[in-house]
């Protein structure tokens, strides 16, 4: 297969893209929730909605994506409108913003699959969006045609300091700036036309190209920044305004700004003081040079009279002009090297294809297996504790375990971008149904394995939408409750007993219990006369083919949803439980493992049975006496411990390996901790140690097995079943006692 590296060029700009999407959804929340609050907004948050909008842009071009360039270009426009200030923020304009990055990140993904046209509502969402600049929007058209390109000729020699001068006595101060960009600065986006363009608009502008550094075509590296510009700036001009051009790039470009007096001082030359009436003399403020090159480059042997031409010498952009400048501010290396320090700063990374992370994390999982293989074979030599052999396979344990910690850490990603999908879901859904919702994130930085963040987007988009659509009253009920029209949705993840626990939740009008039960009933669920806790009642939301829509919509109604949810959160190894209040709202949460393929487990054995039941369920072990065990009706038994009662579960019997025990008294029980704190006691033979198991999984092949999780595979050879013990409490009997034992103590 012949190698392309454009294609791997253009899959770098689009995993880029993902992140300045994300980066353009963080900035605009926080514009959203400063609108909440005090009503401001802050300048450099808009800079970075701008920046992304405008990178996105500028990669596209490279690339000849024109529509997804057309897009970003007129969302760029109204940005820049914010940017200066000519536009107000609200709430209707938010929502337009927020649509408008949607809509930027479906023209991405479209671009990224090489599919053709615009996604549905573009132009429609465009419009509105311009439509917020009023009058504007004409102008700024105008405005585009009028900056068309045009050719630049490359004049190396700088203006005459004198003349200079002269402009400076009529119109106003003189300023020398020097612009060379690094490498950086376009690797970023950013283009120095718009920079130049920018200081046009300051005052009257004489811009000259520096070609010095511009190699022989055949050197000629397109990624490496080889031109520099110096401009000669005259008007009402301040230095602040000047610096607020390079906001943006001051930590990627060498940038060197001093008044004509000081290069005059620097050659030795006399520059006459500008008349004090020139000061408050208006700014001229011409139309902008396009600075685009002809495309007939001037001889290359130009650029060795360009040497005489006056040195551009960097120097650091500082945050506040000293009042008495040194005479030698523009010669000074060391500063010039610190203000390139920034950009090579940048934590470097490296984007690795998802394949090969995979394979490393399954022969990570085979290394654990074979260290087990090695310490059981040590064991049964019966080699002494002290022994080079038995210390050596000490460290390779500890080693092993710092591999495969590392290599999950590789695997583990926050959930923010998942978390980001969510917010859409809920912008499109409270659309769909006329309500005013906003979503609440908390904890998006809370890493979980990347496997279980992509299968988990589904069930998180239905629970979503069952917020908006069941679980939030409409804006009239919620007045008469006496609650903000706007409804709230918390989304949040925290890691919690080395699992990870995600939460949706509603200030909606919570669950309606009699309601509930009456549907169940009608559909032949439940039996008429059934008694029902309110978490039995809770649960038949999970039902198969249960809905409460009184009709079908686009969101729900036709009865599924929650029991898909719940088979998928299953799947992965999790579960799902529900709390809810009437008139306060419901709570869905959802615990998971950490990762999809090693864990900490405690191996038992259950009727010559081995098992391993994940380290994390367990609270603590005790050996059970004959007052510690309770009976609790016919068959089942609870222990007393730490001062309260807890069911007491057999696994022998529950995994149908044999029949009840005749007596319990010095059983091991394993104390674990249930999702809605409960606790439930497991009673096993024999516990043999504590190991770290590669998970595998029996899905694929054998369905779902409730109480089973998993399968792991021992130092023996030996294969073991990984338990869910939270699965496994739902679906037991309880039962600990047989027939022959309740006979027997009946006499």
């Amino acid at each position: 297969m012949t190698h392309d590296p454009m294609a791997e060029i253009r899959a770098s700009f689009f995993v880029e893209c993902e992140e300045l999407l994300e980066s353009l959804q963080d900035a605009l929340s926080v514009m959203a929730d400063h609108l909440e609050g005090d009503g401001s907004q802050d300048t450099e948050t808009i800079n970075v909605v701008f920046r992304a909008v405008h990178s996105i842009k500028g990669g596209a071009g490279a690339f000849g994506l024109t529509v997804l360039v057309a897009f970003a270009h007129r969302f760029e426009t109204v940005m820049d409108e914010l940017r200066c200030g000519r536009l107000v923020v609200d709430h209707e304009a938010m929502k337009l913003f927020f649509q408008a990055a949607d809509m930027l990140a479906d023209h991405v993904r479209l671009a990224r699959d090489d599919a053709s046209g615009s996604p549905p509502g573009s132009e429609t969402l465009l419009i509105a969006v311009e439509a917020l600049m009023g009058e504007r929007a004409p102008e700024l058209e105008e405005e585009e045609v009028a900056f068309a390109p045009m050719g630049l000729s490359f004049d190396l020699a700088l203006p005459d300091l004198g003349d200079a001068a002269d402009l400076a006595e009529a119109d106003g101060r003189c300023w020398t700036v020097r612009l060379r960009p690094l490498d950086a600065l376009y690797a970023s986006g950013n283009e120095t036309f718009h920079l130049l363009r920018a200081l046009c608009e300051l005052g009257s502008a004489s811009i000259t190209c520096d070609l010095s550094a511009l190699p022989d075509l055949d050197a000629l590296m397109p990624e490496t920044s080889c031109l520099g510009w110096t401009v000669q700036l005259t008007g009402g001009i301040e230095e602040s305004d000047i610096r607020a051009v390079f906001d943006f790039v001051e930590d990627v470009a060498e940038i060197t700004i001093a008044e004509a007096q000081e290069v005059a001082a620097e050659l030795g030359l006399a520059a006459p003081e500008p008349k004090p009436e020139a000061a408050s003399a208006p700014a001229i403020s011409p139309p902008c040079l396009s600075l685009v090159p002809d495309l007939i480059v001037p001889p290359l042997a130009s650029a060795a009279t360009a040497s005489s031409a006056l040195p551009i010498q960097p120097i650091a952009l500082p945050s506040e002009r000293p009042t008495d400048p040194a005479p030698d501010r523009l010669a000074a290396p060391a500063v010039a090297a610190a203000a390139a320090a920034p950009a090579e700063a940048a934590a470097a990374t490296v984007r690795v294809d998802l394949d090969r992370i995979d394979r490393l994390v399954n022969l990570v999982g085979e290394l654990v297996i074979n260290q087990a293989m090695l310490a059981q074979s040590v064991t049964e030599a019966g080699l002494p504790a002290n022994s080079a052999v038995m210390n050596g396979l000490e460290a390779f344990m500890m080693l092993t375990r710092d591999i495969q910690d590392s290599v999950m850490m590789i695997r583990a990603q926050p959930v923010k971008p998942l978390f980001q999908r969510m917010a859409r879901i809920v912008r499109e859904a409270s659309a769909a149904v006329g309500k005013e919702v906003r979503l609440r994130s908390e904890g998006e930085g809370t890493e979980v394995d990347k496997t279980v963040i992509e299968r988990l987007a589904d069930p998180l988009t239905h629970m979503i939408r069952n917020a908006v659509d069941h679980g939030l009253e409409t804006p009239d009920r919620r007045r008469e409750a006496g609650k903000p029209e706007e409804g709230v949705v918390t989304l949040s993840a925290q890691h919690r007993s080395g699992r990870v626990v995600i939460e949706v939740a509603d200030d909606g009008a919570g669950i309606d219990r009699p309601r509930v039960r009456e549907i169940a009933i009608r559909k032949g669920l439940v039996a008429p006369d059934a008694v029902l806790t309110d978490a039995e009642i809770d649960n038949l939301l999970f039902l198969p083919g249960f809905s409460t829509a009184n009709q079908i919509s686009a969101l729900s109604g036709r009865g599924v949803g929650m029991d898909v949810v719940k088979q998928a959160i299953g799947a992965l190894g999790g579960r799902i439980a529900i709390t809810s209040e009437r008139g306060q709202g419901t709570r869905f949460s959802i615990s998971l493992p950490l990762t999809l393929a090693v864990l900490d487990g405690m191996v038992v054995r259950v009727a010559g049975e081995t098992l391993v039941i994940p380290l994390s369920s367990i609270v603590e072990t005790a050996t059970l006496s004959a007052h510690d065990i309770r009976s609790l009706g016919p068959e089942t038994s609870v222990i007393h411990i730490r001062g309260g009662f807890v069911p007491l579960y057999d696994l022998g019997t529950e995994l149908a390996y044999r029949g009840p025990k005749a007596s319990y008294e010095g059983g091991i029980v394993l104390l674990t901790a249930q999702e809605d704190g409960s606790r439930a006691a497991l009673v096993v033979d024999e516990i043999l140690e504590q190991r770290q198991v590669v998970i595998k999984g029996l899905q694929h092949s054998y369905g779902n097995i409730p109480g089973v999780a998993a399968a792991t595979i021992l130092g023996d050879g030996q294969i073991a079943l990984i338990l869910d013990p939270g699965d496994l409490v739902e679906n037991a009997t309880g039962r600990t006692r047989s027939a022959d034992t309740i006979l027997a103590l009946a006499g």
